[in-house]
């Protein structure tokens, strides 16, 4: 059985020492990652901030969570990821995406580019990475990158290279990552009927996606839930909480939802402790999804689920 992955996620912009303290404290209750999105807004860049982290911690891995590709040309990134993994001692993840946020782009004069061509250009990009990462001079002749016998340096720790995580919504994503990566992120819209992504029915077909690309790979795959539905509610009155949530939902989306939608879906952390870990215990078994982005340090109630943590990591 694939064990529990737990991220935490960094998004404010603190202090070094804040920094220090949380991450600590999110490698003393047993997570695995410190996350971070990457986005051109009021949070601290991934690599400062994971490099940070690495030097305060022993164990907890760095997640970027995921990089947007259109940002940095791979062979850039891949100095960058390597140089990371030698200074943590190989605790990086490869998390990239093909972009999404088209206000970022317009506004630092990026092409947003079709769904389709920012994938390949993603595609392309992964395999460069993935090239500079091994070992000799490595070459590409592709659409949007030309690489001409550069040897990446320096070489990451971790080999043949770090694990990837690619995480995204859309089907061709979801495939890609199930071909390419080791983490294989669900991210959830939450506009209209996106938000059926959430629930069990759509999970069966997600996960239906991963099982058919990984084939043979599946099982050594982490599939991991990159969002919450609503907040980490540690209670003794699920019901009443899930119904208010869906409640909620509903009146934005103008979709049946049910409490018990709410309380099933495998991206909600709503009910006791016991609740929660026979919760998690299920989800793995029925779909394989054995990681999960937990929270935000800043969120006054990430530290309730710590007990949850403590007993399944």
């Amino acid at each position: 059985m694939k064990p529990f992955r737990f991220m935490v996620g960094s998004r404010d912009v603190v202090d070094g020492r804040t920094l220090a303290e949380r991450a600590r404290w999110a490698e003393s209750i047993g997570c695995s990652h410190v996350a971070v999105h990457d986005h051109l807004a009021s949070q601290h860049a991934p690599i400062p901030l994971l490099t940070a982290v690495a030097m305060a911690t022993e164990r907890i891995r760095l997640c970027p969570l995921v990089f947007n590709n259109d940002l940095r040309h791979p062979a850039v990134l891949a100095q960058e990821l390597a140089s990371l993994d030698v200074i943590s001692g190989g605790r990086v993840e490869v998390g990239i995406g093909a972009g999404w946020n088209e206000r970022e782009y317009r506004a630092t004069g990026i092409e947003y580019d079709r769904p389709g061509i920012r994938i390949e250009r993603l595609t392309e990009a992964i395999a460069i990475l993935r090239g500079l990462f091994a070992d000799g001079p490595f070459s590409h002749a592709g659409r949007y990158y030309t690489i001409t016998e550069l040897d990446g340096q320096p070489k990451p720790v971790q080999r043949p290279h770090p694990p990837f995580l690619i995480g995204g919504t859309r089907e061709r994503v979801v495939r890609l990552a199930a071909r390419e990566a080791d983490i294989v992120g669900l991210d959830l819209r939450q506009r209209g009927e996106a938000l059926l992504d959430a629930f069990e029915a759509r999970t069966d077909v997600r996960v239906g996606w991963i099982r058919e690309e990984a084939g043979d790979r599946f099982d050594q795959l982490d599939i991991s839930v990159l969002r919450l539905l609503g907040d980490i509610t540690i209670t003794d009155e699920p019901f009443k909480v899930a119904g208010d949530l869906a409640r909620r939902y509903e009146g934005w989306t103008g979709l049946p939802i049910t409490a018990e939608d709410v309380l099933e879906s495998p991206y909600s952390l709503i009910g006791s402790v016991g609740d929660l870990v026979d919760k998690l215990v299920r989800i793995r078994e029925r779909w394989g999804i054995n990681s999960f982005l937990v929270g935000w340090f800043d969120e006054a109630r990430l530290r309730d689920i710590a007990p949850v943590i403590e007993r399944l990591a």
